[in-house]
């Protein structure tokens, strides 16, 4: 008698295939799951930060990372946050840096005394927290009423300019401000010369202490000398004598030193900044007519000017 056939062409085992494909599925969703069911933060910021660099953590979350997470690059195109360990680093380096300048300082102070007290000139001689402030009379300098530097001048500034080449590396700034004294106690001295005269006290000083320093092998930058004008407005002695008066007719030089703590950065940075950066620039300020000059009607009389045209 012939069997019946079951009916069935192999294949017998095809629901095992689809059967292990469901568990492998399985399998895979619930260890994501568990490996999002807990969080690593750090990894999460810097993940947030790699799709959005202006996504910037909180100050009380400074870490962006650690052994188990990135860093976000620091720079300008990516502002996160830098390895604190790199922080540190610099940190250290501009405290060590400091350090020297501030020493530099000091020698620089220390060694300018020593040439006024050698030269036996009228000068005075301070030291600051982070620099030295210098104040010559005019008789050194300057005739009165003249702005230009007498030899006697110069030839200071020649003994001063070897100091300030070897601290070179170390000063941000060097300020020179002109003063002149009030010659008349009951009117003041004539705005136009008054200023002038202070200001091109200051210049000229610059510019001698300029070629000094550009023959020396310092590599000084000019951009850190600053001329400035003060005009009989910051007297240091009263304009009640003529040696008062000798007094005020000065010329003023502060020596500033590197201040690297300063996130501002020393002078040049900050006028960088503040020319690239500030609230207006000049290629987006807008030209402002300039009204023609016009005459006096006739009969108005120019007024009376009752300041004195001579420095004291």
């Amino acid at each position: 008698m012939k069997k019946k056939n079951s009916g069935g062409e192999g294949g017998g085992a095809n629901w095992m295939d689809t059967y292990g494909d469901m568990v492998t599925l399985l399998l895979c969703f619930f260890v994501l799951l568990y490996s999002i069911s807990t969080v690593d933060q750090n990894k999460f910021k810097a993940m947030v930060q790699s799709f959005n660099p202006n996504a910037l953590p909180n100050q009380t979350e400074i870490e962006a990372g650690n052994e188990n997470g990135p860093y976000a690059e620091n720079n300008a195109d990516n502002p996160g946050v830098a390895d604190p360990s790199l922080v540190d680093v610099e940190a250290g380096m501009k405290e060590s840096f400091q350090q020297a300048v501030d020493a530099a300082m000091d020698r620089l102070y220390e060694m300018i005394k020593q040439m006024v007290q050698d030269s036996g000139v009228n000068v005075e001689v301070t030291k600051g927290d982070n620099g030295v402030f210098l104040a010559f009379n005019d008789i050194i300098f300057f005739d009165p009423e003249e702005p230009y530097l007498r030899p006697e001048g110069r030839a200071i500034l020649e003994k001063l300019a070897p100091i300030l080449d070897e601290a070179a590396p170390y000063i941000d700034l060097i300020e020179v401000t002109g003063h002149t004294a009030q010659a008349d106690q009951d009117r003041p001295n004539f705005i136009h010369d008054d200023w002038s005269l202070s200001g091109n006290r200051a210049i000229n000083v610059v510019a001698a202490l300029h070629e000094l320093l550009a023959e020396l092998p310092g590599d000084f930058d000019p951009a850190r000398l600053k001329p400035a004008a003060a005009g009989q407005h910051r007297p240091a002695f009263p304009n009640d004598t003529e040696e008062n008066m000798k007094k005020n007719r000065r010329v003023e030089m502060t020596v500033m030193g590197k201040d690297l703590m300063n996130q501002l950065g020393d002078s040049l940075e900050q006028y960088e900044s503040l020319r690239e950066n500030g609230p207006m620039k000049a290629s987006d300020a807008q030209a402002t007519p300039v009204p023609e000059a016009s005459s006096a009607p006739e009969g108005t009389a120019a007024p009376e000017n009752n300041s004195s045209s001579q420095e004291g």
